[in-house]
């Protein structure tokens, strides 16, 4: 994993749970165009945070090869749908798998820079401890109430959860249905799915779960 902060020329700020769109060319012409969630919160310069693909186009050159001062093309910022806004009120319910923190990641850090006082808490699902995104900055994050799950291995002394994300699981860390959270959900698409029908089975309206699915692009 890699975070590239962006200089971009005209940016407008952007909302929390926003995308860009990247694109390269190579010396023959030949383009790649990647989508990239934003991590940074509003008011912030976008920055990206690239997990490397062994097969992918973009994400190596990204990871590996990017230096300070290198140019590329970004487009953005991208969606209105899957975003936050600090002055939203109401608790907030963010569920992420892997790499799926990262527009939740955004969300957490403005509800922090804008001093929001919304409840917001934080189930992140992840292989192992080594596997947490985000993981001193989560340790620290005093604003935001975090709650892990590590899905393969756990380290010695472990006492957090130490499963996938299921109805039981979603029944004791999640808000409650009547308290009117707005939840967003963003991983693969079975995680998605697997925590949305969940969220639904405990009691929400499916109109309050916002979900958001990445997966591997032709």
């Amino acid at each position: 994993m890699r975070t590239l902060e962006l200089e971009a020329a005209g940016w407008s700020e952007h909302r929390a749970g926003q995308h860009l769109d990247v694109r390269l060319t190579a010396e023959d012409g030949y383009q790649a165009q990647r989508s990239y969630s934003i991590a940074s919160a509003p008011g912030e310069p976008p920055a990206i945070t690239v997990e490397r693909l062994e097969d992918g186009e973009v994400s190596p050159y990204l990871v590996d090869e990017v230096r300070d001062g290198d140019a590329f093309e970004v487009r953005g910022p991208i969606g209105g749908y899957f975003v936050w806004d600090a002055d939203e009120a109401g608790p907030v319910l963010l569920v992420g798998g892997g790499s799926g923190i990262v527009p939740l990641m955004a969300m957490a850090r403005h509800r922090v820079r804008a001093g929001s006082e919304a409840p917001m808490r934080l189930l992140y699902s992840s292989r192992t401890w080594n596997d947490v995104i985000y993981r001193d900055e989560l340790e620290s994050l005093d604003a935001v109430e975090v709650v892990h799950t590590l899905t393969r291995e756990r380290p010695p002394g472990w006492n957090g959860y130490g499963r996938r994300i299921d109805d039981d699981l979603l029944r004791e860390v999640a808000f409650a249905p009547t308290d009117g959270a707005r939840v967003y959900v963003c991983g693969s698409t079975r995680f998605v799915d697997a925590a949305a029908d969940g969220l639904v089975r405990l009691g929400y309206d499916p109109s309050s779960v916002r979900t958001e699915r990445f997966g591997a692009t032709g």
